[in-house]
């Protein structure tokens, strides 16, 4: 029988497993990326956005929605308008487990790098052996 710390350490990677897959799922779409970059330049009304991304306002207004729901936006009301901005936190979170796996990589990489480094010199080696 798995141990209690065992099953709370799976339940866990489970529910992360799921929390990012939405992230990444909510940023799959070219649109939200689309509209993320939009609002990279600080907080802007929907039509604002609408001339950016040029698609119609109740694709934008849907895909806001679905960027609002995932945390990726805020949005603050101005009288009649309604201006979106970047939320931080969830892009600092994606890049801080983003950098657990290129710290990974680049470990691997190196490896390979330093690997083919030494087969490289050994093979130059061998031809100048063979040439004396």
């Amino acid at each position: 029988m798995a141990s209690v710390a065992g099953q709370t350490r799976y339940a866990l990677i489970c529910i992360c497993t799921i929390v990012h897959a939405d992230v990444f799922q909510t940023l799959a779409d070219p649109t939200r990326r689309r509209i993320v970059e939009a609002l990279r330049g600080g907080e802007q009304a929907v039509n604002d956005i609408v001339d950016t991304v040029d698609i119609h306002q109740s694709g934008v207004s849907r895909h806001l929605r679905i960027l609002h729901d995932a945390g990726f936006v805020q949005v603050r009301p101005d009288g009649p308008k309604r201006l979106y901005s970047l939320r931080a936190e969830p892009f600092r979170e994606l890049d801080a487990w983003v950098t657990k796996y290129r710290i990974l990589w680049d470990a691997r990489l190196n490896r390979f790098a330093a690997e083919l480094d030494r087969r490289q010199k050994a093979r130059a080696a061998k031809r100048k052996e063979r040439a004396t």
